[in-house]
């Protein structure tokens, strides 16, 4: 009687979801195809708070023993396959092969499946929720979703027809669905498979972190000892290809134990829905506060955001330009599942390699996905054997995919090889990497290549001192350009920012910084600054989440700067024998530049204000690189003064505003529209 009670819930729920009508659907589907299958395939979406509210105990049947929830579903299909006549071929009810797909679980923690808790529950055979990091995935596969067998004693009843069909049930290996020591119920002759019959579906396996493994990425140890292993999800049919490389997901599924060389928990993956983070609401009070004074310029509260950021590492005052351009980069960044358009990669050309390591690596802790690229690891997809042996190829993501949304920071340019550096800059350029997979390394016939997205920013540094020791200083006949030549020139042209931190600069003082490195040695804990104080790093944390969610459009007048200085620049910084000096990617760190200024504003419009700002921080790295021309901006032209009290703030706007007008003239004299272009350009 309670089987019969759960049938005809079974139904009801089909039939009031709209369940029943799809089911139909695609019954048509396998009748008009006329061929005989040994297994039809029916996929079922279940919603579990609605089916509980029907019927408490076949939602507590598919909540924790769905196989046997999917022989109830299965009774009542097949019943309706013959009632209605929908499949003619159809002989028995173990033909069909019913998949429940959930839309969700109940909110509760017994249904969730932390990867970080020990040990993990694989024996229950019911649905849990997991969530992780996709790290690696596998080529696409075929495995056996349904096979039909024969007695091979021909005398026997059951030599024919469908009495013997194996379908593929969650957690079940290749080998539990079709091999050849099945013996006949009836007269114990062996079976034998019937192979035109058998049915393939497409197979992929992932691998999953939790993201409170990204901490050991990370740079830094809190002290807390911490354990992560990755977790195997096996994906089958319909959920094949949906997950990526480097994105995160919530994966409803079916825990078991597999046994290759080491016994291994996997799951087998039922729903797949892709992770958004909540936006945050706003910023902390001292931010609204310190925003509302600013309000009247458009350039104060930035320079106040990077005269106080990373109090912990350098003194307030120090390093202004650099960690400008740093929280600009973190503004472009995002923490959800979708392209990232403008990335700001920032490479650094510095004698205290220290203080600027400390530096960069405190600014990625500030962003979820902030990945320090360890330099025994590789940076880029690699290959590698599917430990399932199933023939797939396993492709293992590197540190940049790892970093997808967020920064890359792979520290000391020259201590990666040659190859890699000239990977980079190919990655830098075009924003992709392919990785070609041989066919005959792999035991497969045909040559393949995927393509994956690179959506991160990359951070570097370059020690000023081992470029001076390693090669000799060459005479630069050009004014305000740096000895650059540690590094390959085509990556130099490929990173957007190029930034001098020079410790004999007056912008960056020796004597602050020492004191600030005495007291920190004596007091690692101690917060040595009001700024500190005031604006925590948790503070700067809800800033910059709520900045990079900001969505922000160009002004009419921010667009006529960014494509009138880009113009005249490249017009001016080209000639007959190289070409132009401005790369194809030039625009699109404008626009990132005007962009990020914007966000860090917590504004949604790009003004002109943000546009001079852009402009002023990529001819200066322009300068660097080739240097000075005519429109000659002062390597401190973003901080021209150092900023100890609103008498300087307004010094600063200004000598901006003076800058602005410097722009303008320079884009009415060399920009477009001037005597100085043809037609063509």
């Amino acid at each position: 009687m309670s089987s019969l009670k759960m049938k005809e819930a079974a139904l009801i729920y089909l039939d009031r979801s709209g369940g029943l009508q799809k089911f139909i659907d695609d019954c048509k589907y396998y009748n008009d195809s006329k061929q005989s299958y040994a297994v039809y395939r029916f996929n079922i979406l279940i919603n579990p708070s609605d089916i509980v509210e029907l019927d408490a105990e076949l939602g507590n049947h598919i909540l924790h023993e769905p196989l046997k929830a999917a022989q109830v579903f299965q009774s009542v299909c097949f019943t309706a396959v013959k009632t209605l006549s929908l499949i003619g071929q159809l002989q028995t009810e173990t033909q069909i092969n019913i998949v429940l797909k959930l839309t969700h679980l109940p909110p509760l923690r017994s249904y969730s499946l932390d990867l970080c808790e020990f040990p993990l529950d694989y024996a229950s055979q019911r649905f849990y929720m997991m969530q992780g990091i996709v790290i690696a995935m596998t080529t696409v596969t075929k495995y056996t979703q349904g096979a039909r067998f024969l007695c091979s004693d021909e005398a026997c009843p059951l030599s024919k027809g469908f009495q013997y069909i194996r379908v593929h049930v969650p957690g079940a290996t290749e080998s539990a669905t079709v091999r050849n020591d099945f013996l006949c119920n009836l007269c114990s002759s062996s079976l034998q498979e019937d192979r035109k019959f058998r049915v393939l579906g497409d197979k992929q396996i992932v691998e999953i972190i939790t993201a409170k493994a990204l901490h050991a990425f990370r740079g830094y140890s809190n002290n807390q000892p911490c354990r992560f292993q990755s977790l195997t999800i096996f994906l089958r049919d319909e959920s094949v290809s949906k997950m990526n490389i480097g994105n995160e997901y919530k994966i409803i599924g079916i825990p078991s134990c597999v046994k290759t060389s080491q016994t291994a928990v996997c799951i087998e993956a039922n729903s797949i829905i892709s992770c958004n983070p909540k936006v945050p609401s706003g910023i902390s009070d001292n931010f609204k506060y310190l925003l509302s004074l600013t309000s009247s310029s458009c350039w104060k509260f930035t320079a106040i955001l990077a005269n106080i950021f990373a109090s912990q590492i350098v003194p307030p005052g120090t390093y202004n330009l650099l960690k400008l351009c740093l929280l600009m980069s973190l503004v472009q960044t995002t923490d959800r599942n979708k392209e990232l358009k403008n990335c700001l990669d920032i490479l650094i050309i510095t004698s205290d390699t220290l203080l600027v390591d400390r530096l960069l690596n405190f600014s990625i802790n500030l962003v979820p996905r902030g990945i320090r690229h360890p330099v025994s690891t590789e940076i880029f997809p690699t290959l590698s054997r599917n430990k399932y042996g199933t023939g797939a190829v396993s492709i293992q993501a590197g540190s940049a995919l790892l970093a997808k949304g967020g920064i890359c920071f792979m520290g000391d340019l020259a201590s990666h090889k040659k190859d890699k550096l000239e990977q980079l800059q190919s990655v830098v350029e075009s924003r992709s990497i392919t990785v070609y997979i041989p066919g005959k390394k792999f035991g497969d016939d045909v040559n393949q290549q995927m393509t994956f997205p690179v959506q991160c920013s990359f951070w570097s540094f370059v020690d000023m001192d081992s470029s001076s020791r390693k090669n000799m200083q060459k005479t630069n006949t050009l004014i305000g350009q740096m000895d650059c030549s540690l590094i390959p020139a085509n990556l130099l042209e490929a990173f957007g920012l190029l930034i001098s931190c020079n410790e004999s600069s007056p912008c960056y003082p020796l004597l602050s910084t020492v004191q600030h490195t005495l007291k920190k040695a004596t007091d690692p804990e101690g917060q040595l600054y009001v700024a500190s104080k005031k604006f925590t790093t948790e503070d700067f944390e809800k800033l910059l989440a709520f900045a990079k969610n900001l969505n922000v459009e160009f002004s009419l007048e921010a667009e006529r700067m960014i494509h009138g200085y880009y113009l005249a620049s490249r017009r001016i910084r080209t000639d007959s024998i190289s070409g132009s000096k401005l790369s194809a990617s030039a625009l699109k760190y404008l626009v990132s530049l005007a962009e990020s200024h914007a966000r860090l504003n917590l504004r949604n419009k790009v003004l002109k204000e943000d546009a001079l700002i852009a402009a002023l921080l990529f001819e200066t790295s322009l300068t660097l690189k080739y240097g000075a021309t005519v429109f000659c901006v002062a390597p401190n032209a973003v901080f021209p003064f150092e900023l100890y009290n609103e008498e300087y703030l307004e010094q600063r706007d200004i000598y901006l505003t003076q800058c602005q007008q410097q722009l303008q003239q320079f884009i009415a004299t060399y920009g477009p529209g001037t005597t100085l272009f043809t037609s063509d350009e």
